[in-house]
């Protein structure tokens, strides 16, 4: 029988409840984000409480996290209090539009692996279709809070698909935020595409910065250099 949990250096991520577990993209997302200086951070749509425990590795900010499932609010809840980090974990088992509401905080670090299917069809299990679809967390709801949460220089961090990353960042304009960076992740070496990591400020950008990763070799098997050293801290294998 396999796990029921992802067991990383410093923390281990149970996940049996979730119906999104720990994937290869998001621990990317997590190594790659810029939080080492964040005082605060805000973690939308935090499932497992994968990325609000990465960053919390990396930084001494206090982190916020939201959840909607109740199934992954109990599991990130587990989570957060087994870590080393418990006393500046904070869950808010709501929808960010609730926790919006009362919301006195603002973030120098914003970030979210949302719901992202735009368009697809549904599986039919429904804790999966509300983790992966945008159906209660619509990307307007995020930008919202983000143009009225960030720091004057804060950042809101994505990862999405390259089709919906293109439609947040035509999106992110009506809400005075623009992508100043852009990072391509591949699953190989002359793979495929698979995300974007964007980076958004208030700041408008003559042009975004774009960059590529590639977490495996074109024989689809070893890590590369740069996903190796990037979750190096994070990995057993590393």
């Amino acid at each position: 029988m396999p796990n029921t949990y992802f067991q990383f250096k410093q923390f281990r991520v149970e996940q049996e409840k979730c119906a999104m577990k720990v994937c290869t993209d998001s621990c990317l997302f997590g190594a790659v984000v810029e939080v080492e200086r964040a005082q605060r951070i805000m973690d939308i749509g935090t499932g497992t409480g994968l990325l609000a425990l990465m960053v919390a590795q990396r930084s001494g900010a206090e982190i916020d996290a939201v959840e909607i499932n109740p199934e992954a609010q109990q599991q990130a809840a587990e989570n957060f209090a087994a870590s080393p980090w418990a006393n500046r974990l904070h869950l808010h088992p709501q929808s960010l539009q609730e926790f919006a509401k009362t919301c006195q905080h603002q973030y120098d670090v914003i970030l979210s692996n949302p719901p992202f299917f735009l368009s697809s069809l549904k599986s039919g299990d429904k804790a999966k279709d509300t983790a992966k679809h945008t159906g209660d967390l619509l990307f307007e709801e995020i930008l919202a809070f983000a143009a009225a949460q960030l720091t004057p220089d804060g950042k809101l961090h994505l990862l999405l698909p390259p089709a919906e990353a293109q439609y947040f960042e035509e999106l992110a304009t009506r809400f005075g935020l623009f992508m100043g960076h852009r990072l391509e992740v591949f699953t190989r070496v002359g793979g495929k595409c698979i995300r974007h990591i964007q980076t958004y400020t208030r700041v408008a950008a003559a042009a975004p910065a774009t960059a590529s990763i590639c977490i495996r070799e074109a024989d689809a098997v070893t890590y590369t250099v740069a996903f190796s050293r990037l979750l190096q801290p994070f990995y057993l294998i590393f």
